[in-house]
């Protein structure tokens, strides 16, 4: 049986993986654009950015694999396309993501400097990292992450005690529904899938008999610790904002949200250091994104530095040139890729976490080619054709909502179970 110590060390591990600066900007708007309805954009965030994240984890330590196994019984051609969408939306948005966080949070409150200045000099320190790896940023790392948290329980818990306990008019029409797809702009299910078998081998997970046992319960009881850990951050964040109606401006900016939080709570110089915390989260964040998205393109295509090397520096470009944007702009931009790749990922880390005879090569197949055809309408409607789809969306049920497609794939899954177990009923009969 594994150790407590074990336990809480895989559970932080677990935390910091995900818990990064995105996850800190998004859920004190959605607290204050919610007021009274705060619990329940919490549990509507808390879906897609808790519990798909933890059973892709879950997920991982199943498969044994890598990103790639993840699609793989759709088929190899398939599973190929996706991780290359994958690894290039996390190198054209959540990566640049960060260095728009790091202008608007630390660079331009100190000084008058442009985006787009603070964008290069952030990413030529990413590329210079990338490219000569060393564990000074896995020692930050260890470092930031408590201390990150120490001062968000100190933000919440002060406005907590301090503000009255009173709410504003909540501005969001479905919470829950909105809540969901706000959760999307965390990328953290796509970060269980990229990144989660880092952990599972960092922890030995492939072993046989009762060891392998013991640590598949290690990862199961640590990723709902995480969870659970993760929820309480969030939902703290979204209470906290939303008890700051009064004198806050509806339309304030994600960064100049917590800002404020920060400064209301621990002045200015606990804002400075929240800041730079904040700004070194992100910093570690793209980094790994740009040496992992080197290290598939080095494994997959060419097995030489020099695939690194240029993918690295094109990860690089591509930050500079997207990362001078505001961060607001970038979370927009980035809507409409996760309306079309998110709905695939979730219905990827569900399949891969259930048990194998109810996921067979040809359930795969149909649930995910189904999930994809349904996440067209969606993912129009995200970029302006919403008038054109009305009639089309009139007829799928939470087209309204945004997840259209969810009832079609549970509907295909148990259509396509009852067939499959029918067939073997057939063949067995013979």
């Amino acid at each position: 049986m594994y150790k407590t110590k074990e336990l809480w060390i895989t559970s932080f591990a677990l935390f910091s993986l995900f818990f990064g600066a995105g996850n800190l900007i998004l859920p004190p708007q959605l607290g204050l654009k919610a007021g009274p309805d705060w619990w329940l954009v919490a549990i509507g965030f808390a879906v897609s950015a808790v519990l798909i994240p933890i059973m892709g984890i879950r997920a991982h330590a199943r498969l044994q694999g890598t990103m790639f196994d993840f699609a793989k019984k759709v088929s190899p051609g398939f599973s190929l396309v996706y991780c290359i969408l994958v690894y290039a939306i996390s190198i054209s948005l959540p990566s640049p993501r960060t260095a728009s966080v790091t202008h608007e949070m630390a660079i331009a409150p100190l000084f008058n400097s442009a985006p787009l200045l603070s964008s290069f000099i952030y990413f030529l320190l990413v590329m210079i990292f990338a490219l000569n790896r060393t564990k000074i940023l896995d020692i930050i790392g260890k470092i930031m992450t408590p201390a990150i948290l120490v001062i968000l329980v100190a933000i919440i818990g002060l406005i907590i005690y301090v503000e009255p306990f009173t709410f504003g008019t909540t501005t969001i029409s479905n919470p829950l529904s909105y809540a969901i797809i706000e959760g999307y702009q965390t990328f953290d299910a796509i970060g269980a899938v990229v990144v989660g078998g880092v952990i599972i081998v960092s922890i030995n997970l492939k072993n046989t008999g009762k060891e392998y046992a013991h640590k598949k319960k290690l990862i199961t009881n640590a990723g709902w610790m995480a969870g659970l850990a993760l929820f309480l951050v969030y939902a703290g964040l979204m209470l906290s904002a939303s008890l700051l109606h009064i004198g806050t401006d509806p339309d304030i900016t994600r960064t100049d949200l917590l800002q404020q939080m920060s400064l209301r709570t621990l002045g200015n110089t606990g804002k400075f250091i929240f800041s730079i915390l904040v700004s070194l989260a992100c910093f570690t964040t793209a980094v790994g994104i740009v040496a992992g998205t080197g290290d598939f393109v080095k494994s997959r295509f060419v097995t030489s530095k020099k695939a690194y090397v240029i993918t690295v520096v094109l990860g690089s470009i591509m930050g500079v040139l997207m990362g001078q944007l505001n961060v607001g702009y970038i979370i927009d931009v980035a809507l409409p890729a996760l309306m079309f790749i998110y709905p695939i990922t979730i219905v990827l880390i569900l399949l891969n976490v259930m048990p194998n005879t109810w996921t067979t090569p040809g359930v795969f197949k149909a649930v995910v080619i189904v999930t994809m055809l349904f996440s067209v309408p969606d993912f129009l409607s995200s970029i302006g054709f919403s008038d054109s789809m009305t009639s089309i969306n009139h007829y799928i049920p939470l087209s309204s909502v945004q997840m259209g497609w969810i009832l079609p794939a549970l509907l295909t899954f148990l259509v396509a179970n009852v067939l499959s177990y029918r067939r073997a009923i057939y063949q067995n009969s013979k």
